[in-house]
């Protein structure tokens, strides 16, 4: 950038003459009106990061904040299916384990273990509102989940106890699955897939082809085996303590296995097949309780998980259609 021309006026020529700048002077000027310029741009530039953007250090704190709050939005989903699965754990508890046991149910109020009074998380109020409420939702429900777990931590206690008490009733009480396959209709009214009607379906069919492996259920007394009627060929075994069991539909009996014949929990009785009135391969399993038929669902704790309990409910439920 050059100098502007400054004028002195002279007095011997009478007019106006221009001031003459040495090679010196204007790079000096040059250089001075460039400093001048970056510092007030750098300074420009300072105040509109400070005020609107931010320094580097609160730029860096800004993103560490998202990505903290994103992980923290996303844990939440964790913990609502930790809640569902404890719900579930706890309806099996008492639905089932006690059930069986005799033992009284822990009340939904109980297990909920929820605290009154004040706000315990007022520490989290500093932050912006979305923050905040994240905050002391994930708080509040992450002790509300240690609690409810310490809870099932002693009835699981209570049950381990009553079941050491009880250890040999119990062993001939039908707690396992009477073979492998899963289950593909439950126990109560069901659609007859031959006779074309709705009807009691006393047991609940388990999937099973022909020569499939069929167990006891506990421990027992073979009762019964032979034909009978629509169900084709069938195994009875008297668990004692009023319990019972049938084996439906069966290809043939195991080697050895007869009336009078004693057999424990998982002995292998039988081989699934396809006789008497069926729309096709399959187990039929009963469970009696003083000579009344009960829903053989609420017997399946020993060898599933509650994941899978849940499963079978829903099939139970959604299934109307018998095999048999």
């Amino acid at each position: 950038m050059a100098l502007k021309n400054h004028y002195y006026y002279d007095n011997e020529s009478c007019e106006f003459l221009p001031v003459e700048y040495s090679r010196t002077e204007q790079v000096v000027y040059n250089m001075a009106i460039w400093i001048i310029t970056g510092v007030i741009l750098a300074g420009l530039g300072i105040i509109f990061l400070s005020n609107y953007v931010g320094t580097p250090s609160e730029l860096a704190l800004k993103a560490e904040n998202e990505v903290l709050y994103n992980q923290l939005a996303a844990t939440k989903s964790s913990i609502i299916k930790l809640d569902q699965q404890l719900k579930t754990i706890a309806q099996t508890d008492n639905e089932i384990y006690r059930s069986v046991l005799g033992m009284e149910d822990i009340s939904y109020d109980e297990r909920e273990a929820g605290i009154g009074g004040a706000d315990a998380y007022t520490q989290f109020d500093s932050h912006s509102e979305p923050t905040a409420e994240l905050l002391k939702w994930t708080a509040e429900k992450v002790d509300n989940l240690e609690r409810r777990i310490s809870i099932q931590k002693l009835s699981f206690e209570e049950l381990k106890e009553a079941y050491n008490s009880n250890r040999e009733a119990l062993r001939h009480l039908p707690a396992i699955k009477p073979t492998a396959g899963v289950i593909i209709s439950g126990y109560g009214m069901r659609d007859h897939p031959i006779l074309m009607y709705k009807r009691m379906h006393n047991g609940t069919d388990f999937r099973a082809d022909i020569g499939s492996p069929v167990y006891s259920t506990a421990d027992g007394t073979i009762h019964y085996t032979g034909l009978r009627g629509n169900l084709g060929r069938v195994i009875i075994i008297d668990h004692g303590y009023g319990y019972e069991t049938m084996y439906a539909h069966l290809s043939s009996v195991a080697k050895g296995v007869k009336k009078g014949t004693k057999v424990t929990r998982g002995d292998l009785i039988a081989y699934s097949g396809n006789s008497g009135l069926t729309e096709g391969p399959h187990l039929h399993y009963e469970i009696f309780l003083n000579k009344k038929t009960i829903d053989p669902i609420n017997y399946l704790f020993a060898d599933i998980s509650p994941e899978e309990f849940k499963m079978y409910q829903e099939i139970a439920e959604k299934n109307t259609k018998s095999m048999d």
